[in-house]
Order: structure tokens, then sequence, then C-alpha cells
């Protein structure tokens, strides 16, 4: 009975214990930094899909500009919805070497969607984040929490 016992233990371990070692390097929290004032504006959770892809979550806003804003401007799905709590990045595939592309971002104080990508550096501590119209790209790095 004991060793019964000892092998169904052993297994749910291994259970909980596989998703999270085979987790991507860019799942986490993220510490938001705007790319022309310096602040921190918010944490962004990522988490990995069944299918492989990244999502990123605004699990917390820095300093609201008006308390439980909403993305009035969005055009999708999103449209007048909290902005905390919404998935911000949507589809980032991973690339190999700590990048990510073909996904998408929105930035919800314009409501606007990117195509966007990500790479980990500084040794997987930032990832910088690009949002690109056409040819035009900005970044933003983002601080590992």
């Amino acid at each position: 009975m004991h060793k019964i016992l000892c092998r169904v233990a052993a297994g749910a371990l291994l259970a909980v214990a596989l998703p999270a070692l085979s987790a991507d390097p860019a799942t986490g929290r993220w510490k938001t930094i705007d790319d022309q004032t310096g602040q921190a504006k918010s944490i962004v959770e990522i988490t990995q899909a069944a299918d492989g892809t990244l999502t990123g979550r605004i699990v917390e806003l820095l300093n609201p500009s008006r308390p439980n804003p909403t993305c009035d401007k969005c055009k999708d799905d999103r449209r007048n919805q909290p902005i905390t709590g919404m998935e911000i990045i949507r589809g980032m595939k991973p690339e190999g070497g700590g990048e990510y592309a073909g996904g998408t971002i929105l930035k919800p104080d314009e409501g606007k969607v990117y195509k966007s990508k990500m790479e980990l550096i500084d040794g997987g501590s930032r990832l910088q984040v690009s949002g690109c119209v056409a040819f035009i790209c900005k970044s933003q790095v983002w601080i590992r929490q």
C-alpha cells in the first residue's frame, strides 16, 4: 500500500512539475516601461498557450490616469473592456534564440493594434517589445519581475 501511495504522489508531482519545466523563457511577469517617459506603466503577465503561442495580459496598472480605465478607443472585442485584465499580446510565436514574432500588441491608450515582435535580452532579465506599422517601429524594454 505504501508503494502505491508513493507512486501516486510521485506521479502527481511530476504532472505539476513538467509544465513548469517546459514553460517558455519569456513567460512570467514583466514591468512595462514607457519608451517616451521612462516611467513604469503596468505589469504584464505572459503565458504560453497549449499551441505554444504566447499571450500577455495586463495584471496591474501602475499610477493609472483614472480609476478603473477601459479601452474606449479599441475597435475589436476589447472595446470598452477594463484595461486591467486585458489581453494586449496575442499570437506571439517562438522563433528560437529568445526571439518571437508573428503576433500583435495592443496599445490600450490609443486603441491601436500593431504587428509585434519580442526578444529576450540581458540573459532573459529584460524583454525588448516592438510594435510596427509598415516599416515604422517603436520598441520598449520591459523588466522581469
